[in-house]
């Protein structure tokens, strides 16, 4: 079948059918469909500012670390959708929309065309719009994945209710088109508009409150219990350290997933948070009981939102919940902070550790976005996702059940 060809994409071409064409021309300030590196990232970092709504993976410090090193995660494209009626600061044309992308093939190792949001090592895919210019940039982001010989655009792990989904589908329906939804769940998120001793009372109650005072009484006989919250670049490089090691401590380690373990993962995080330390868009959280840390994790923050990347857990004080108990000190620093209103948990479904103290809900989704009308081959393309998820997903959910059961210790 037609394939869009990553290697060439690589270089900043396109191979479709077996013929090469260039992207459309870099002349506007970046070209349409090009290497993801090749995109500025002034302006990038710019657009994230005007984003319609927050997504801390797809920050530039963040993706730009992963492209460079993450294991699996090398070497995407981007789709960039341009203006040339508002211009940047320097008189260039303007960012207004960006899509970081990957082949399908690469994506599903399905050989059809069209093009895969690329995996920012995070769980939240949604691109950033330009809030001002939201229905050109999705306009001039199809244009682009059209040119680049793409029947369909698919967005893995995107707000299905968020504001850029939405845009999405009015210039679809505009089009005489539709999104198609290949797949959702909910995952916990927090309102930390609210007070948070009041939202722990209300999720917890009183019974399961009293049992995590005594667990952090039992953890505080080795040592006082602090909560540190690094923010500056050398507070980060140092905390980060100490996350590190922490996940790579325990189950994580054993099933050779702890980000330690792979050096391109370990370079990328400590790249990616020491660059986001610079623009305050990173902190490392730790909890000590003395000078031991017990548990650490790493949360990103863009616009008004706060992303819980990973835990890590010392599992010598698993029967403390030490997860657990940084959780509820981070839920009271978040819910203080007037700059957040809202905590996504990037947490997997039905998450033992994170449902049951934050109970608000996200739906999250892959999305199928055609490219031209009564398309054929985007059915097509429609079905082998559908085929692919039904010899998948068997397997996935008890892959799923065997690793809740390894977190529910931290």
């Amino acid at each position: 079948m037609v394939e869009i060809a990553e290697p060439a994409v690589a270089r900043g071409t396109s191979v479709i059918a077996g013929k090469r064409s260039q992207p459309a021309a870099a002349s506007r300030g970046g070209a349409g469909f090009a290497p993801l590196t090749a995109v500025p990232a002034s302006q990038w970092r710019a657009l994230a500012e005007r984003a319609i709504e927050p997504n801390g993976y797809f920050l530039p410090d963040w993706e730009l670390a992963v492209n460079a090193s993450a294991r699996g995660r090398t070497d995407a494209s981007a789709l960039a959708a341009w203006s040339d009626t508002s211009l940047a600061s320097d008189g260039t044309a303007r960012l207004i929309g960006l899509l970081p992308a990957i082949s399908m093939w690469r994506a599903y190792r399905i050989p059809l065309p069209a093009l895969v949001s690329a995996d920012p090592y995070g769980t939240l895919g949604t691109p950033p719009l330009d809030r001002d210019m939201a229905e050109d940039a999705v306009t001039g982001l199809m244009s682009e994945a059209r040119k680049a010989g793409g029947h369909a655009l698919i967005l893995r792990d995107v707000a299905l209710d968020g504001a850029a989904m939405r845009t999405f589908t009015e210039v679809l329906r505009q089009g005489g088109m539709r999104p198609r939804l290949l797949r959702s769940h909910l995952r916990a998120c927090l309102d930390a508009a609210r007070d948070a001793d009041e939202l722990l009372r209300d999720a917890l109650g009183p019974k399961k409150l009293k049992e995590l005072r005594r667990q952090r009484n039992r953890l505080a006989e080795h040592g006082e219990i602090r909560f540190e919250v690094a923010r500056t670049p050398r507070e980060i490089t140092s905390a980060v350290e100490t996350f590190l090691a922490l996940e790579a401590s325990g189950w994580k380690a054993r099933r050779g997933t702890a980000l330690m373990q792979h050096e391109g993962d370990a370079g990328f995080v400590r790249r990616a948070t020491a660059e986001l330390a610079e623009l305050r868009q990173c902190e490392v959280v730790t909890l000590r009981a003395g000078d031991t840390p017990v548990a650490a994790a790493i949360v990103l923050r863009h616009l008004d939102r706060a992303f819980y990347f990973k835990l890590g857990v010392d599992e010598r004080f698993a029967k403390l919940s030490p997860g657990v108990q940084l959780t509820l000190d981070l839920t009271r620093h978040l819910c203080a902070d007037p700059d957040i209103a809202l905590v996504d948990s990037s947490a997997s479904p039905d998450h033992p550790m994170i449902n049951p103290i934050w109970h608000g809900r996200l739906a999250i989704g892959d999305v199928l976005i055609p490219l031209r009308r009564r398309d054929p081959v985007v059915s097509l393309i429609h079905g082998a996702l559908k085929l692919r998820t039904m010899i998948r997903e068997p397997l996935r959910r008890a892959v799923h059940l065997v690793r809740q059961r390894q977190e529910k210790s931290s």
